[in-house]
């Protein structure tokens, strides 16, 4: 597949690349298993039975397809990131799992197979990211193209409400090697969308090519992106508009309620 131009953020892969041992780190890739265990439960039977064809989009470095073919399900995993699906494709043979999962290189508007799917997951808030609210119109009317007839969307990203209740303008943290990310958050055009500032900092190896130590000089990068915000009715609207059915809102992958408590917003829809 040619390399599409970079336009975005988003279609930079060298950032995903560098990006990929602080987003994906064992924080975020050991609760998989029980992501997909919430994920499977809130599907439901038919979509979520035992060798249903899932459609993990984006898939990121695969946590979750993997997951899903080590269950037993036949899983078509989707992103636009070269060195994701080529990390993932690795631990999928590495596992036997290689015959299990296909691995498509594509953008999320454009990858089509109608009527494919009996389910299709959008996960770790993986939605929202294009400029023109058209394009999340599009991604969600693929969603529903590619499903079968009573396959399901489980769709998990960070509400709006949530961000209200939890925002905070600047946060730092900092990683196994030392790296320090510097966090800055901006709220923009009315609160729908959240513009990021991420200043990273690498410490220098020293000169026997180990970890510098305290007072090391950091090889600085600084990343700027942004998403759109999306409360729990403004993306049921979204998915209802496209033609999905028996849209519900949940708080946790778990199932909980979308309440003031709720972590995460998780939106489960069907094609009728």
């Amino acid at each position: 597949m040619q390399t599409p131009p970079i336009t975005s953020w988003y279609d930079d892969d060298s950032l995903w690349t560098f990006l990929s041992p602080i987003i994906f780190g064992e924080s975020f890739t050991k609760p998989a298993a029980e992501q997909v265990d919430g994920v499977l439960a809130l599907a439901g039977p038919p979509a979520a039975a035992p060798g249903a064809t899932v459609l993990d989009l984006p898939c990121g470095v695969g946590r979750h397809s993997l997951d899903l073919a080590r269950r037993g399900y036949r899983v078509v995993a989707v992103d636009r990131t070269q060195s994701y699906l080529d990390q993932a494709r690795r631990c999928a043979e590495a596992e036997g799992l290689g015959d299990r999962i296909e691995f498509v290189r594509a953008d999320m508007r454009e990858f089509a197979r109608p009527g494919a799917f009996d389910l299709v997951i959008n996960l770790f808030t993986s939605f929202g990211y294009f400029d023109d609210p058209i394009d999340d119109r599009r991604v969600a009317g693929a969603f529903l193209a590619n499903l079968k007839p009573g396959g399901k969307l489980v769709i998990e990203l960070v509400g709006k409400e949530i961000v209200a209740r939890i925002f905070r303008p600047r946060d730092w943290r900092e990683g196994p090697d030392g790296t320090l990310v510097l966090e800055s958050r901006e709220l923009a055009r009315d609160f729908s969308w959240i513009e990021n500032r991420w200043q990273i900092l690498t410490p220098r190896p020293d000169s026997t090519g180990e970890p510098a130590g305290c007072g090391a000089a950091y090889h600085r990068r600084e990343l700027r992106f942004g998403h759109r915000l999306y409360s729990a009715a403004e993306l049921k609207s979204l998915l209802d508009s496209v033609g999905f059915t028996n849209l519900k809102a949940y708080g946790t992958l778990a199932g909980g309620p979308y309440d003031q408590s709720a972590l995460r917003l998780v939106v489960v829809g069907e094609k009728a």
